[in-house]
């Protein structure tokens, strides 16, 4: 009777300007998973979305000395949540398992997250217990997922981010969602399964900047609200209300003036130009949240691909998945 053949575990690593991380990763990785090696095939993809740096040489380097390692090159940046998509879309594997690049989530953490999914789990995510970031981005966070739990169709766990397991199951689910403006932990929510944390600390960055500078940490942010929730649109409606109430209380004290204390009545120039602006500045506010709604529908009406692939370094210890849709846009 034949044995069974070995299941296989895939790391994802988006990379971008990551050269001074590169080889520190790939060799701390390679350390970790050696005690996997008797039950399961490793191998390793990573996705260089437009790195301006060296990072797509040391990737090459990398794949020369290593067969179970695959990369795909985009054809420009895309973007953090594209690349991981680009590699979820040619991951053949029973398990992915997605890290950031930049040392701060610690790889030795995977070994847990494989241990819950050998207990039946399919979605395993690293809940962050303490992280090395400055206070105003710890401050930040903290915000977006409070207000995240408050307005999101979802239930976001906190204090999480990208770095998780996840079962082939769901990464086949995960393939029918081709939306651009991408939220993925949002999505991997929304796809449910079972799913459970393993709590870690978050290192320091090893090297290199974060390739989230507030302006794209607040894209970011939008993306996951937006998405999720359709708050935005029903608090104009609240907003419309209130303003709409302090007009009136305003329309009764100018009459109630004008019938009784009609002596104390003085001209109120500056309060009409301040309430003008005021309102015009409130529809403005307004316009811009319809505006983030229908610029989404009409990128998603547009059909364009995620992204697009400029060559692709398949693994020779792993076979190019058959299915038709790996690395279709």
């Amino acid at each position: 009777m034949s044995a069974e053949p070995m299941r296989t575990i895939t790391y994802l690593f988006p990379i971008y300007n990551e050269g001074g991380n590169i080889d520190l990763l790939h060799k701390t990785v390679s350390e970790v998973v050696k005690p996997l090696e008797d039950r399961y095939r490793v191998n390793f993809i990573y996705v260089n979305d437009g790195s301006r740096d060296n990072s797509l040489d040391l990737l090459n380097a990398v794949a020369d000395a290593d067969d179970r390692v695959t990369v795909i090159d985009l054809a420009r940046n895309f973007g953090h949540q594209l690349a991981v998509t680009a590699g979820l879309d040619l991951a053949d594997a029973d398990a992915v398992i997605i890290m950031d690049s930049d040392m701060q989530d610690p790889p030795a953490v995977s070994l847990e997250l494989i241990e819950k999914w050998e207990q039946g789990y399919e979605v395993v995510y690293a809940q962050r217990r303490s992280r090395q970031d400055t206070a105003f981005k710890k401050a930040t966070a903290r915000a977006f997922y409070w207000f995240l739990r408050k307005v999101a169709d979802i239930d976001i766990p906190e204090n999480t981010g990208d770095f998780r397991l996840i079962d082939r199951k769901v990464v086949e689910e995960l393939r029918k969602f081709r939306e651009h403006n991408r939220f993925l932990r949002g999505l991997v929510s929304f796809i449910g399964f079972k799913q459970t944390a393993v709590q870690f600390d978050r290192d320091k960055r090893h090297a290199g900047v974060t390739g989230y500078p507030l302006r794209k940490m607040l894209r970011f942010a939008a993306d996951g609200i937006v998405g999720f929730s359709a708050a935005p649109l029903k608090l104009i409606s609240k907003v419309g209300y209130f303003i709409s109430m302090l007009a009136f209380l305003g329309i009764c004290y100018v009459v109630g003036v004008k019938l009784f204390l009609p002596d104390t009545a003085v001209p109120g120039w500056a309060f009409i130009t301040s309430a003008v602006f005021f309102l015009g500045g409130i529809q403005l506010i307004m316009l811009g949240v319809l505006g983030s709604y229908i610029g989404r529908i009409y990128t998603e009406v547009q059909a364009r691909p995620l992204y697009s692939v400029a060559s692709v370094r398949t693994a020779t210890a792993v076979p190019v998945p058959n299915d038709a849709r790996a690395l279709a846009p």
